[in-house]
């Protein structure tokens, strides 16, 4: 079936590329997403199959997360900040089985290093870690004047209809 498998996808992108105008970089991704999703509808119809991306990385881990850039180890593909949206995108996968599959550690940010510390910096320019601490003290003594272990009350219904009941 891999044959045919590379003969469909082949005939696929074909068709797909004589209509619309495409890069190489652009060709060779969409003959690796077709080719992933007609491996993807092969597993789910055959049984025992293993996952499409369950092949061995593109890359090291070290190179795969640079300071300005990070790179999929699944196909390759470099030149981005962050990897959360690629991987559902193009790989359907969530951020846990990718670092599942890698081996990737929990305290590896899957963004590139520079741009968290942009981000960071942005947050505590504009105060935003102060805010969040004065919300969250709020609230702790907002929970402590009703008594704490109390169960809430249940909300009232927010629709036009159960409200003029609530009023009448």
């Amino acid at each position: 079936m891999a044959s045919s498998l590379l003969e469909l996808t082949a005939n696929i992108v074909s068709s797909h590329a004589s209509v619309s105008e495409m890069s190489g970089e652009d060709l060779l991704l969409e003959l690796q997403k077709v080719h992933i999703a007609l491996q993807k509808l092969e597993g789910e119809i055959g049984e025992g199959t293993e996952r499409p991306e369950a092949k061995s990385p593109a890359m090291s881990v070290k190179k795969a997360f640079q300071p300005d850039q990070v790179c999929c180890m699944i196909c390759g593909k470099c030149g981005m900040k962050t990897l959360a949206r690629h991987l559902a995108q193009v790989h359907g996968m969530k951020p846990g089985e990718y670092r599942k599959q890698f081996g990737i550690p929990s305290s590896q940010a899957l963004t590139a290093k520079n741009f968290s510390e942009a981000r960071r910096r942005m947050a505590q320019e504009k105060g935003l870690a102060d805010n969040l601490a004065k919300a969250r003290a709020v609230r702790a003594a907002k929970l402590a004047a009703k008594g704490g272990g109390e169960k809430k009350a249940p909300k009232t219904p927010r629709t036009p209809k159960a409200k003029r009941a609530a009023n009448a």
